[in-house]
């Protein structure tokens, strides 16, 4: 039994799917399925989808747009190519998910009969209520979905997924939970695969119960030739994806030139925004400890936000004006705050070397020794996008320390 508290996802609401559908269930089944999860993470292989980057350990946004951008750029690096990145939405993705297509994969997978069993036992049959403020609707029940605020849910997301990859080898398909892009890699005008690709993607969703929603996915072109022709649109289930300009990819705002003038302005403007509250807290008499605290969490976290994707390909003036906020806040707590260039240098480091450690990681291969063993092989760079970006200086970095 779970009672639904709809969460607005946006501030204004003009229709039902601008609700998440959050579910609230009981301690007791919380704690069992942390138990159920830590167990069938323990039978699974670690080399189960190497794409996924939610819900696993050493993995999250900063790997995913660290991945989708450097195999862009490599790619770019060859004359006479262009990337077209797919960014697909799913209607409902976790209220469709199919039991029993659930069950069929998780026993392929190798798990127990009985644990499968028991899943999909709790899928089925689950009773609902929906709240909205002080009234409650009749109960309801359903047979389909994974409830959204449920500990197993995003594992059972992932699980039921997993066998949706790229079909060519000049295509990439990044996942993070529900949000999936398609990455193109385009050569001499060359979009059959591409295309092939998409047509695959839209024939598994429909295999699989899953519904995209063609107005809301969106399609970015990246496209460095001085002599180029007109992109045609690609088309799922006859209704022609919008190409954009830029797009919010997992937090960070990507533009088709793969530069950050998007980006920069928009953390900028959000810092300074809670700038506000620093001071109301200064005014009244808090102590030191307590602004550097406030201000770590609420305004160093925006400006810090996946850095290691983006920081490295800033202009000096974008640079400027993200430590002009740095500035400002140490005015105002009244002592010497992180500089954001420490900030990415530190956490460039610290992540290179956990994927130096993640044998798994799909980025692993990059950070290769030379024949002496005491420094990194860097990564050829042809131009200054590939050579400012996470990897090439992360390995800068490491060679340097």
């Amino acid at each position: 039994m779970s009672t639904i508290v709809p969460v607005p996802k946006h501030p204004k609401v003009t229709c039902l799917n601008d609700w998440r559908p959050v579910a609230l269930t009981s301690i007791v089944s919380k704690c069992f399925e942390r138990l159920v999860k830590d167990f069938i993470c323990s039978m699974l292989p670690d080399t189960l989808d190497p794409w996924q980057f939610a819900y696993c350990q050493n993995r999250s946004t900063d790997d995913a747009i660290a991945v989708a951008l450097h195999t862009a750029l490599s790619h770019l690096e060859r004359r006479n190519t262009y990337v077209r990145m797919l960014f697909v939405d799913y209607s409902s993705a976790f209220n469709t998910i199919v039991p029993a297509k659930l069950d069929t994969k998780l026993r392929g997978l190798g798990l127990h009969s009985t644990m499968c069993s028991w899943i999909l036992d709790f899928l089925s049959g689950r009773r609902q209520v929906v709240r909205m403020g002080s009234t409650t609707s009749e109960p309801l029940t359903l047979n389909t979905g994974a409830p959204q605020g449920c500990v197993l849910s995003p594992l059972l997301y992932s699980l039921y997924t997993h066998d949706c990859m790229a079909m060519h080898s000049s295509n990439v398909i990044i996942k993070f939970a529900d949000d999936t892009t398609v990455l193109g890699l385009i050569s001499d005008d060359d979009e059959t695969a591409y295309r092939e690709e998409v047509g695959s993607l839209t024939q598994w969703c429909q295999e699989n119960n899953l519904a995209l929603n063609a107005q809301k996915t969106k399609e970015l072109i990246v496209d460095y030739r001085r002599q180029r022709g007109e992109h045609a649109p690609i088309s799922i289930d006859g209704v022609a994806v919008e190409r954009v300009s830029s797009f919010k990819f997992l937090g960070v705002h990507i533009s088709e030139d793969l530069k950050w003038t998007t980006h920069t302005p928009h953390v900028v403007k959000r810092a300074q925004q809670r700038l506000y509250f620093l001071r109301r807290l200064r005014k009244f008499n808090m102590c030191r400890r307590i602004l550097r605290t406030f201000y770590t969490g609420t305004i160093e976290s925006v400006l810090s936000g996946c850095i290691t994707v983006w920081y490295g390909n800033c202009t000096v003036l974008e640079r400027r004006a993200l430590q002009r906020v740095v500035r400002t806040a140490q005015d105002i707590v009244g002592g010497e705050l992180p500089s954001l260039q420490d900030i990415y240098t530190r956490r460039c480091m610290a992540k290179a070397k956990r994927i130096i450690k993640d044998i798994n990681h799909p980025c692993h291969k990059l950070y290769s020794t030379l024949p002496s063993g005491r420094r990194y092989r860097s990564i050829k760079c042809r131009t200054n996008r590939l050579r400012d970006s996470f990897h090439s200086q992360a390995i800068r970095l490491l060679n340097k320390s």
